[in-house]
């Protein structure tokens, strides 16, 4: 039904494999990855070439999330270090769909962002070229952040706009998400969960996993009733 992907940003780094395969263990489908270039967003995190070196460790989706400017000069880097998935920002470049193309022709699934405040209707521009949208409940730039609420709505709109399209889209939300909130996104149609400190800084990942997948998908099943 849903997805989970762990946020790495939000992992210990000095156990960064240890802590993977404890996602991989748990049964979490994705493991999410925040590029940050210090530009787009007020953070720098890491490049190709630090998964590229985990991309070995499991066989989860890797969902590299690009929070960088102008992403198209990095694509092939990623693509060749090891993503499954790769997302470009809507406020980040001027070239988004012929992003979206170039991403697909490396053979990552292509996806598109916005932020909280993004009017979420640009979307519908992108469906014809994307296998995935996520809408940010947080400023990008830090793990940590409490959710931002209107990001219910953005999700809402996001869902029907793929519904009106008739396609397979996948809706991810990324940002402040832990087991008490999951269900106001899956309620709305969001079908993969960005969790961080929620899997990371839990004493038990196993448990934590299950715990925002179980109640994730109560509410996402009431939607499709």
């Amino acid at each position: 039904m849903i997805k989970i992907a762990p946020s790495i940003l939000s992992a210990d780094f000095s156990k960064l494999g240890e802590d993977i395969l404890k996602t991989k263990d748990a049964g979490a489908e994705y493991l999410h990855i925040d590029v940050m270039d210090g530009v787009f967003v007020p953070n720098i995190s890491f490049g190709a070439p630090v998964y590229k070196c985990i991309r070995k460790l499991t066989d989860q989706f890797f969902d590299v999330h690009l929070m960088i400017v102008d992403p198209i000069r990095y694509i092939d880097a990623f693509a060749k270090a090891g993503a499954d998935g790769i997302t470009i920002h809507h406020e980040a470049c001027s070239d988004q769909i012929e992003t979206l193309e170039y991403i697909r022709s490396k053979g990552c699934r292509p996806a598109i962002s916005i932020k909280p405040k993004t009017d979420p209707y640009v979307l519908e521009g992108y469906l014809p070229y994307v296998d995935m949208i996520l809408i940010m409940s947080v400023e990008p730039g830090f793990g940590g952040q409490s959710f931002i609420p209107s990001a219910i709505d953005s999700t809402r709109v996001a869902a029907e706009l793929v519904k009106a399209s008739g396609r397979d889209i996948d809706i991810e939300v990324d940002g402040g998400l832990s087991a008490a909130n999951v269900g106001l996104v899956t309620s709305v149609g969001a079908n993969v969960i960005v969790a961080g400190s929620a899997i990371f800084g839990a004493q038990n990942i196993s448990a934590a996993v299950k715990e925002i997948r179980d109640n994730g998908e109560n509410e996402y099943r009431r939607l499709l009733k």
